[in-house]
């Protein structure tokens, strides 16, 4: 699994919350204590918007702890909202193209969880990619197919009803294929004015979702990025999360 968050607000510095906390992005890819996996060495990525609509992207397939480039990227880069990711692969290659954050035009998508076995299951969810959406997969990951079929279905105008859509197709073609294991995600969705998250599982506990107000803005996170958890929430299980400036809302997300 991977370890994720990201941040809107006041313009800070990157490294503030990927390097700079004794419980850090950076030092999860090592060490996470939240996650099914404690190491997370299959690349990362950062994304960050900043006078223009789209973001800027940097995406590596080095562990996020060994890359010099990162850390002096993260020290000198300041933005108002940003994205990181650090990788755990559950079967796609590492390659940079299946590094998280992915981006089409002005929006932002990672994603911790995994469509089990995927193997039986992606050939029929990738036909319901139309062709313009199709032909903007680069990688091979479900995290990317899951994005992708996110904005065919109008991500734009009603996240939350995308994402309805996009998990009953997933779980319709689980079935159709006799998985018995349940869909598993936290997923955070970004079209550069606002985030939106998802804590998600078909049954059992889904993988763990926080967030905090700082006095600059909100950060959203998979795993608390200091040991002492001073001020996190978690996001209850079955939950959808809209952050629009400092406001955090959470409504409860069902699928029947």
């Amino acid at each position: 699994m991977c370890r994720w968050l990201a941040y809107q607000g006041k313009p800070c510095y990157l490294d503030e919350m990927l390097h700079q906390p004794n419980h850090s992005l950076v030092s999860q890819s090592m060490d996470a204590t939240k996650a099914v996996t404690a190491v997370n060495a299959d690349g990362f990525g950062i994304a960050w918007y900043g006078e223009k609509p789209t973001p800027a992207l940097y995406r590596e397939v080095l562990p996020a702890w060994s890359d010099a480039n990162l850390k002096s990227l993260a020290e000198h880069t300041r933005s108002h909202r940003f994205m990181a990711h650090v990788r755990a692969s559950t079967g796609a290659n590492t390659s940079r193209e299946n590094c998280h954050p992915f981006n089409v035009e002005n929006w932002l998508f990672m994603h911790n969880g995994q469509i089990p076995e995927f193997d039986q299951t992606r050939y029929n969810l990738e036909r319901h990619l139309d062709e313009p959406f199709y032909l903007k997969r680069k990688g091979s990951t479900d995290s990317e197919l899951i994005f992708l079929l996110l904005l065919q279905y109008n991500m734009e105008s009603s996240p939350k009803e995308a994402l309805k859509k996009v998990i009953a197709r997933v779980e319709a073609e689980m079935r159709a294929k006799e998985v018995a294991e349940p869909f598993k995600a936290s997923i955070c969705v970004s079209n550069g004015k606002q985030f939106w998250g998802l804590r998600y599982a078909t049954h059992g506990v889904p993988p763990t979702l926080f967030y905090k107000h700082l006095d600059s803005g909100v950060v959203l996170a998979s795993e608390p990025y200091d040991t002492d958890r001073e001020g996190w929430k978690s996001v209850p299980a079955q939950s959808f999360i809209a952050l629009e400036g400092e406001q955090v809302e959470i409504t409860q997300f069902e699928m029947r």
